[in-house]
């Protein structure tokens, strides 16, 4: 069995799986548990971004003082790598058999852009490492096991997950920040008539021709991000088509 006094263990880590819990003083029920204090996290962070995952606002959110909230999470890394295992959630179920890879695989990315529609900050936690904590590792674990079903290896398939997960957090952001944007959209009637003259002019010929024909704009819908993906299950299509001819 694993111990959790290993003080060189990444922040959060141990909590994480369960192998410690802090405690208020000696003597002194505890006013607070780690669980509240990481829900309250996870909504104080949906309600106002990451930027505002302070431990002093956290404190404040759970009625805490400044310095109490320390005696049940030793610091924000801590704390945040809380959040983030609370706010992923446990993994999808994922369609299995070595001809279901496809479909496993888009179910997978498409999970993770809607649990970022859902807590919008988690693309802006800092990334530290590969996955340590419970869900995060499960849901590695089932993608890794519909692409090792198909035929790749261990390495290629976890070089597609890393992939797949750029490429769903970078679509959660884009998406997020458009929707959260108070600038003018780039269709509106004032920027496409500031706009269009311009391109002409200056030598955008293809763009001022989808500018024209309104398919141009800011939005990233459902259309954009099955596109990409698809263009990304193609080129691991070509893979698992080599490994299984080379056999």
């Amino acid at each position: 069995m694993p111990t959790s006094d290993d003080e060189r263990l990444p922040p959060g880590l141990a909590l994480a799986w369960g192998l410690t819990a802090k405690t208020g003083r000696l003597g002194r029920k505890p006013s607070q548990s780690v669980e509240g204090i990481v829900e309250a996290a996870v909504g104080l962070a949906d309600a106002e971004g990451f930027a505002a995952l302070s431990m002093p606002n956290i404190a404040r959110r759970v009625g805490l003082t400044a310095n109490a909230i320390y005696r049940y999470v030793s610091s924000r890394d801590e704390l945040l790598v809380l959040a983030a295992e609370a706010a992923w959630g446990p993994a999808p179920d994922l369609e299995t058999g070595t001809d279901q890879w496809r479909a496993a695989a888009a179910t997978w990315t498409r999970a993770m852009i809607e649990r970022c529609d859902t807590h919008p900050w988690l693309p802006d936690l800092p990334i530290r490492g590969a996955p340590a904590t419970p869900n995060l590792l499960r849901w590695t674990e089932v993608l890794l096991e519909a692409l090792t079903g198909a035929g790749l290896s261990s390495a290629e398939s976890l070089g597609c997950a890393l992939l797949l997960d750029g490429y769903a957090r970078r679509i959660a952001s884009a998406r997020r920040d458009v929707r959260n944007s108070s600038a003018a959209p780039v269709q509106s009637a004032a920027v496409t008539r500031f706009l269009q003259p311009l391109l002409h002019e200056h030598g955008y010929p293809i763009l001022a021709s989808m500018m024209t024909h309104n398919e141009y704009d800011d939005a990233v819908g459902d259309d954009d991000v099955d596109f990409g993906l698809t263009r990304i299950l193609d080129g691991i299509e070509v893979l698992i088509a080599r490994r299984t001819k080379a056999r």
